[in-house]
């Protein structure tokens, strides 16, 4: 095997296919990447039995073949090289990288032993790709980190006809978005448990495609197996969480007695200046009247910080406490200059959702609940 490859596009490639390669692999070839060369493409995979990733790129073959090769070795060795053409070729048990005046010989480990990469499932439909990149990190926020809950450190996906329903809650909050695709299913209508960390690496990988292609298969109302991606050149496919999600959508209040619209840039910069002197999970209270809205953190003894800004609140007065870094969280979610926050009462969740101004309906689009810290006292 020999070819000649950018260095650039080499880089990029190989940094994408290697960032799904697990840290401690339980075979050693899992810690590998493949490479094959045919005609006058580089196809470059990787897989840990959970994610595969591929790409294929341009490149100058002089003879096919394939290779596997530590892939976190090639992405660190590719990343440093310099600007220049990258000559790669097999030399028995070994490879032989050259740019410029550099070289490299890297050990190969054994194709044979290399699992097969799983097949795409059918094309589901398409869905832009910035706009699917946009509402997976808007969800992705509220992704559990807490591995022995795997069923919240998923987003659900939800397929009914021509809408997509992203959700992800880690108990604390709640991020939905509804999107719009292209199924090539007439009346679909499944669910699908992904790895939120997963699917946002994915979807920020996709984001140059004009289009994504999700592909899955179907069966009693369910995705099977794995879910696929697909857009730029790059496939990626994903095994499925094996988990029942929270019946979510019943925890969005039907009514609110309080409503306020604040311009967000302005709360944001508030929240985080008030902020700075709450010790690690403590909270920042925020009083909504007609006055306006007033933000407090800090107690008795306690470094203290205050600051009133414009709202208009409608309804009861609230006082309300929440964890800082969720409200901020949600906050760069929502997308437009204002935010309107719904309420019920201060013991219960509320709403967050964007406007584009302060004379424009909020976009129901995409919301983010945030349950409320009990105040002390």
């Amino acid at each position: 095997m020999k070819f000649t490859v950018d260095r650039e596009a080499l880089a990029d490639a190989v940094a994408w296919t290697a960032r799904s390669l697990p840290a401690r692999p339980t075979a050693p070839v899992l810690a590998g990447l493949l490479l094959e060369v045919e005609a006058s493409t580089l196809k470059i995979s990787g897989f840990d039995l959970e994610v595969s990733t591929q790409i294929s790129i341009d490149a100058a073959v002089e003879q096919a073949g394939k290779v596997l090769v530590s892939g976190r070795l090639l992405a660190d060795i590719s990343r440093a090289l310099p600007n220049m053409p990258v000559t790669i070729a097999t030399d028995g048990q070994k490879v032989n990288l050259e740019c410029g005046t550099s070289r490299f010989t890297l050990l190969t480990l054994s194709v044979e032993d290399y699992p097969k990469l799983p097949d795409m499932p059918q094309i589901g439909g398409l869905v832009d790709g910035t706009l699917f990149t946009t509402a997976v990190a808007q969800v992705a926020i509220a992704s559990g980190r807490d591995e022995t809950l795997p069923a919240l450190t998923g987003i659900r996906i939800e397929i009914e006809g021509n809408t997509l329903t992203l959700a992800a809650t880690d108990r604390y909050r709640l991020a939905v978005r509804e999107i719009t695709w292209d199924s090539k299913v007439s009346n679909v209508s499944a669910t699908a448990l992904v790895l939120g960390r997963t699917l946002n690496e994915t979807a920020k990988a996709l984001t140059t495609a004009q289009n994504i292609e999700l592909a899955f298969s179907v069966r009693d109302g369910a995705v099977e197996s794995l879910v696929g991606f697909s857009g730029a050149g790059r496939t990626t496919t994903t095994r499925l969480i094996d988990g029942e999600f929270p019946k979510y959508r019943s925890l969005f209040p039907e009514t609110s007695s309080t409503t306020a619209l604040i311009e967000k840039s302005v709360l944001l910069e508030a929240v985080k200046r008030v902020s700075l002197v709450a010790e690690r999970n403590t909270p920042i209270r925020l009083a909504f009247t007609s006055d306006g809205l007033s933000l407090e953190a800090g107690t008795g003894d306690e470094a203290q910080a205050s600051e009133a800004i414009e709202a208009q609140v409608s309804g009861d007065d609230v006082l309300i406490a929440f964890n800082p870094q969720y409200l901020i969280d949600g906050l760069n979610a929502v997308v437009g200059d204002f935010v309107s926050m719904a309420f019920v009462s201060s013991s219960k969740p509320a709403v967050l959702t964007g406007a584009l101004d302060a004379a424009t309906a909020a976009d129901q689009s995409y919301r983010y609940l945030l349950m409320p810290v009990r105040i002390s006292g």
